[in-house]
């Protein structure tokens, strides 16, 4: 089975990337290659989908991920956590913050950004639309592209404002939208301090975590955590650079946990 599903994904994707080059470059198939083409890739994803689930009924997540490679699952997993976000955006929830949680937006600065992005996408919809018109099969396929794209946009910005940045009484929990999530123990920051930056050079041990090109806060730890990529590489870091809405009320809630009084211990019995 697991065999099948791997011969499968590797039919699926390119049949499916064939026929969406061919319809862009304005070939003209006819009716019964384009019905018969989609209606075998929609046989063959069926037929995955159900080896999957047997899979999974069979094997759980770990049988699953010996079929999927972790590229794979890492992206699908980002995707749905970005569409998962407009539902918690529009019901005002966020994830990951509990009763006693302090919560440090990050999303402010790039609203203007992706909200122009969404505004160019609209409009080249429109343009694409007027283009195509002549050629129905072209415009459908490009109006799913553009309307997905503009969901995914917005479902980006929703990630980061119901993803903020959690501080609890053991850790502070630094994330950027959907795709990165890095836990830090608090007894493991050696110190905090505010700091602008714009340009961010690559170097080891270190982290950024921009949002509009700019982080304000940067981490230094005495031991190293682990940083996962978006494509799941993992790498330790010692210094993190990330953004707040709010640094200065960020920063002093950091100093204020790390410098609060330990619990007496119990009385001895």
């Amino acid at each position: 089975m697991k065999g099948l599903v791997r011969g499968l994904a590797w039919v699926v994707v390119p049949v499916e990337l064939v026929l969406v080059v061919c319809l862009l470059a304005g070939a003209s198939l006819p009716a019964d290659v384009l019905v018969g083409v989609e209606a075998v890739a929609l046989v063959l994803i069926a037929v995955e989908g159900v080896g999957l689930a047997l899979i999974y009924r069979r094997g759980g997540r770990a049988a699953v991920r010996d079929v999927v490679p972790e590229p794979v699952r890492r992206i699908v997993g980002h995707e749905l956590r970005v569409l998962g976000s407009l539902a918690l955006w529009v019901a005002r929830r966020r994830h990951g913050v509990r009763a006693g949680d302090l919560a440090f937006g990050h999303a402010r600065d790039q609203a203007a950004m992706l909200y122009g992005f969404v505004f160019v996408c609209v409009v080249e919809t429109v343009g694409m639309a007027v283009l195509l018109r002549d050629w129905p099969v072209a415009h459908a396929v490009m109006l799913v592209v553009d309307v997905y794209t503009v969901v995914l946009i917005l479902g980006i910005h929703a990630a980061s404002v119901t993803r903020p940045h959690v501080l609890t009484k053991d850790a502070l929990r630094v994330r950027q939208g959907a795709h990165r999530d890095l836990r830090i123990p608090l007894e493991r920051i050696a110190a905090v301090r505010g700091e602008r930056r714009f340009t961010h050079e690559a170097a080891d041990g270190v982290i950024d975590l921009p949002v509009g090109s700019q982080t304000s806060l940067t981490l230094e730890l005495t031991e190293p955590v682990t940083a996962v990529g978006f494509l799941g590489k993992r790498r330790p870091v010692t210094t993190v650079r990330l953004h707040a809405d709010e640094p200065e009320r960020l920063l002093s809630a950091l100093r204020q946990a790390r410098t609060a009084p330990s619990p007496s211990p119990a009385p001895p019995a």
